[in-house]
């Protein structure tokens, strides 16, 4: 669907009940009408339906749940979710309900039934632990076999799941990646929109942000060999997390956004080979066997917008929506600034050097990256001030709307926007065009 030619927020009632503690994050699940929020030593799960608590994870880590992501493609019935604490460790927990449509009647609030009977519903099935310090970031990639997990003494670890079958929990460290020189903030699979079979652009790609102001992307260049192909630099102050262009257009490899401390959204676009230039990956056409003729598989990844300034502070959360390509962003200013991404004109120096003016896009000495293509402009559409009053908010998210006050025939199909405080309050926004 195009984007608005202006939006507004407005307040839905918050996720009850209060979680009365700062809570980090909350995260949709990628297919059912849940998300995950982040708090204390413990997630709560709250239902998209009823806007309540549908169960909650509990007694599993010794200190803050910072992050948690879902594992994608799990059987009816089941859910699966990796928690990332602040005491090092990584835990893998299930939630099941084997009578016939027990999760459809829980995820609709059909049903309810104590916290304590919540409380066992879900069960902590292993802890994944090696690192030195916080785990600041965990994210499975898009089928679920790798998971990422980044932490505060600089490295990025990449998990497999060797079990032989779905209840078959074992998981092997494949990679330790130690190149960042400071915390890593935040990991990010690039999504399965760039499976079209492009040479060296279909595998599994991975990108990281850290302290050190820079991005770095990670692809696998033989098995169980993870490399670092493209460092990402330009931001000023910490990169707080990235995200990959969730719809790509014109069947383009996905984008990177990027937000920071110094206060500034970039995006930022691969410069891709042709087809008959680009490499195969080493073990691509010759059965394993590596190809010491190939070319390196470095990328070249370039800056192609700086989104209008909107914060004051820290920007410390960002979303780019599946559904109409608007960004939204929030962090330690309390501000939820909404973004709209314009096709440019024809991407003259002029047009740059006015973009640049407006804070939209880098100068490059008259030459824009790319062509034209990547000579769009975003607009700040609208911005709200003191989303949860005089707390800092520490992440947003777009996500399904399958309330009560969205008309039925929209359902899971319309989108708001969910923030979440230091005041423990997890609050969803409607978007009105």
């Amino acid at each position: 669907m195009p984007p608005p030619d202006s939006v507004k927020l407005a307040p839905l009632p918050p996720f009850k009940p209060d979680l009365y503690e700062r809570a980090w994050q909350s995260i949709p699940h990628p297919t059912l009408p849940l998300i995950a929020t982040t708090h204390q030593k413990k997630v709560t799960v709250f239902s998209l339906s009823t806007l309540s608590a549908h169960s909650t994870l509990t007694n599993g880590h010794e200190r803050s749940v910072r992050s948690a992501t879902w594992r994608p493609n799990m059987p009816p019935h089941k859910l699966c979710i990796v928690t990332g604490s602040f005491d090092s460790s990584a835990g893998l927990w299930k939630w099941s309900d084997a009578s016939a449509g027990g999760l459809e009647v829980e995820v609709t609030g059909s049903s309810s039934s104590s916290s304590d009977e919540d409380a066992k519903d879900w069960e902590l099935i292993l802890l994944l632990d090696g690192q030195d310090s916080e785990i600041k970031s965990v994210c499975f990639s898009p089928t679920g076999q790798f998971l990422a997990t980044c932490s505060r003494d600089k490295s990025v670890w990449i998990w497999e799941d060797v079990g032989a079958n779905e209840d078959d929990d074992e998981w092997e460290t494949v990679a330790v990646l130690t190149e960042h020189e400071g915390d890593v903030k935040a990991v990010a699979w690039c999504p399965e929109t760039n499976r079209t079979g492009r040479g060296r652009y279909s595998s599994d790609v991975l990108a990281s942000a850290s302290y050190d102001n820079t991005v770095r992307i990670w692809r696998e260049e033989t098995e169980q060999e993870w490399v670092c192909v493209a460092v990402l630099e330009g931001h000023e102050g910490t990169v707080w997390g990235v995200q990959w262009e969730p719809k790509p257009k014109d069947d383009k490899f996905p984008r990177i956004m990027t937000w920071s401390a110094d206060r500034t959204i970039r995006i930022w676009t691969l410069k891709e080979e042709e087809e008959e230039d680009a490499p195969q990956h080493a073990w691509g056409s010759l059965g394993g066997i590596p190809n010491t003729m190939r070319r390196s598989l470095k990328e070249e990844w370039v800056c192609t917008a700086v989104l209008p300034t909107a914060h004051t502070r820290d920007i410390y959360s960002a979303s780019w929506s599946p559904g109409t390509g608007m960004v939204a962003s929030t962090g330690s200013d309390g501000v939820i600034a909404v973004y709209r991404e314009e096709e440019g004109t024809n991407g003259s120096p002029d047009d740059e050097a006015a973009a640049e003016l407006d804070g939209d896009v880098p100068m490059t000495n008259g030459h824009i990256e790319n062509g034209p293509q990547d000579s769009r402009k975003w607009k700040l559409m609208s911005t709200t001030a003191n989303a949860h009053g005089p707390y800092e908010v520490n992440h947003i998210t777009w996500c399904k709307r399958y309330d009560s006050g969205c008309p039925p025939e929209t359902r899971g199909v319309d989108e708001m926007l969910v923030t979440t405080g230091d005041d423990g309050i997890v609050r969803p926004w409607q978007v009105i065009s």
